[in-house]
């Protein structure tokens, strides 16, 4: 879905990143429209992953260009990048051993208006209402995803960078994850999603990028993940 102006609400355009000497992506254009959720898939090591951190600017060197809503950001530091209104939910997820789970959804500054409170996310995530004074690294591996989704969609974000949401999670939390994410998509959220489970990637989201050696080499719909399976096998060699 584009803006008013016709524009996507994130347009990546020729992004090149470093870590240290090694230049890992080559030149990734993706876009995603306000409102979409849209998955970048690929093998281990394709890229994905620094594509997230390039776009939040947590690499040691990127080039090229970043746009959200329209405002070049590929020079701002992370901080600035987080208050426009993307935030990343990394695959560790980063939850303070040390704050319950009330703590940790409260520890997020908010950045702008448009967020979730307390009680709106509570009811999106009764687990974490049941386990609001538990020690945050106490909850199951589900529970510790829920909680590290929460507690961006406090901070008024409006681009969510999910990277690997499902991993390692049993398949009936992985289905509760995937409700979560079409929930999220309902309230007018943005979602980037990493993901190897094209499968799982195929429930949520509208389109998919395929990577390979950190660059993009295809990019399909829903739709078509149908009827490409065999070139989706080809590139993930599953």
């Amino acid at each position: 879905m584009l803006d008013a102006m016709g524009q996507p609400l994130l347009k990546v355009d020729n992004l090149q990143s470093w870590y240290g000497e090694s230049h890992v992506l080559h030149g990734v254009g993706i876009e995603v429209g306000e409102g979409e959720v849209v998955t970048l898939l690929g093998r281990n090591g394709a890229g994905k992953t620094t594509t997230l951190r390039s776009i939040m600017g947590l690499v040691g060197k990127r080039s090229g260009s970043v746009k959200f809503e329209g405002k070049e950001l590929i020079g701002a530091r992370s901080d600035l990048i987080a208050r426009a209104g993307i935030a990343l939910c990394p695959e560790e997820r980063g939850i303070f051993a040390s704050l319950n789970v009330t703590e940790n959804l409260m520890l997020p500054p908010v950045v702008r208006p448009g967020g979730l409170d307390l009680d709106t996310i509570y009811a999106l995530f009764p687990n974490l209402k049941e386990r609001a004074n538990s020690p945050g690294t106490k909850l199951s591996g589900g529970e510790q995803q829920m909680l590290a989704i929460a507690r961006i969609l406090r901070t008024g974000a409006k681009l969510l960078m999910l990277d690997e949401p499902t991993e390692g999670l049993a398949p009936v939390i992985v289905q509760q994850i995937g409700r979560t994410i079409r929930e999220i998509k309902a309230r007018g959220f943005t979602v980037l999603l990493v993901e190897q489970n094209f499968r799982f990637a195929q429930t949520v989201a509208d389109r998919h990028y395929v990577m390979e050696h950190g660059k993009v080499v295809d990019m399909m719909s829903s739709a078509e993940l149908q009827t490409s399976t065999g070139r989706l096998h080809q590139y993930l060699g599953v």
